[in-house]
């Protein structure tokens, strides 16, 4: 589940002094923040280790902890004796069948013997006809008997399927890392009882970090989705970075200014919410003010 983290807001759209050397407008001011994910248990049961402190960094599908699966190891033992057993089941009516059909295989083979010595007069019609019926019988033997290992094939499915939902039990209680980044908060520790659902720690990617700022009205025709525009943070007192950020989002509806803005007069106005992907060289952090200055869209 994903969700953003909304952190503290500073005014925007406003003009402010920044940039370079202070004496530059900013186009818009706001503050970092980062796109969470909330990993969360899969399967019920007791943790039976968590391998992530916070800070940690986990790259993209490393297996960090798992969930007691006992149970369920042993209820993968009992579904597997009883395919085992089906499968038995299901060798036995192969040889059975397999004997049928060597028995009718003979019958055929007396029935055409009996046939010839009729045409010589030396076997009766009532042999014959005896021949007949006892095969007749013989392929209700053989069909019944095969009518079986239907069912056990639609019992062998069954216990399949159970197999495989097990396996994907086993696998759910796999704590993995969804994608690479770095722990911010973990929620629970080694031995503690889990819920499927329940949080078990919280990840962020701060390789790209975005800014979320205000703009107003009259400066939504000098922005748009996929511009490329200069973002600017504190570096000392004179002195502040630049880097290159990518407009990923503008509301398209108008909301007043967050209260935070300490005059009334902003207060009042209504702004639009925007946000700029900035790639985090690892000086940008969660909560830094930024700055950003557009340019001119052609």
């Amino acid at each position: 589940m994903r969700r953003t983290a909304i952190y503290l807001i500073s005014i925007a759209g406003i003009c402010m002094p920044s940039c370079n050397n202070l004496n530059d407008i900013a186009d818009a001011y706001g503050n970092f923040e980062v796109q969470e994910v909330l990993v969360s248990a899969e399967a019920n049961g007791s943790v039976a280790e968590l391998m992530v402190e916070e800070g940690q960094l986990l790259e993209k599908g490393a297996q960090v902890g798992s969930i007691d699966t006992s149970q369920l190891a042993l209820q993968k033992n009992v579904i597997l004796a009883r395919r085992v057993a089906i499968r038995s089941r299901s060798e036995n009516i192969i040889a059975e069948t397999q004997v049928l059909e060597e028995k009718k295989s003979a019958l055929l083979t007396e029935k055409k013997r009996v046939e010839n010595l009729l045409k010589d007069g030396a076997a009766t019609a009532k042999q014959l006809d005896d021949l007949v019926q006892n095969i007749r019988i013989m392929e209700k033997q053989i069909a019944a008997v095969k009518s079986q290992m239907t069912n056990i094939q639609a019992e062998l499915n069954v216990v399949d399927t159970q197999i495989d939902q097990v396996n994907d039990q086993l696998k759910k209680a796999r704590i993995t890392a969804p994608m690479r980044g770095i722990v911010l908060e973990k929620f629970v520790e080694q031995s503690e009882m889990v819920t499927t659902g329940r949080p078990l720690f919280k990840m962020a990617d701060l390789d790209t970090l975005i800014l979320r700022v205000y703009i107003s009205g009259s400066q939504l025709t000098r922005i748009r989705i996929g511009q490329e525009v200069f973002v600017y943070v504190d570096q000392d007192d004179d002195e502040m970075l630049e880097f290159q950020g990518i407009v990923s989002w503008i509301s398209s509806q108008a909301e007043f200014t967050p209260k935070i803005i300490q005059t009334k007069e902003e207060r009042v106005k209504l702004v639009y919410a925007a946000k700029i992907r900035v790639k985090n060289d690892g000086s940008l952090k969660i909560g830094m003010p930024g700055e950003v200055r557009f340019q001119t869209v052609n």
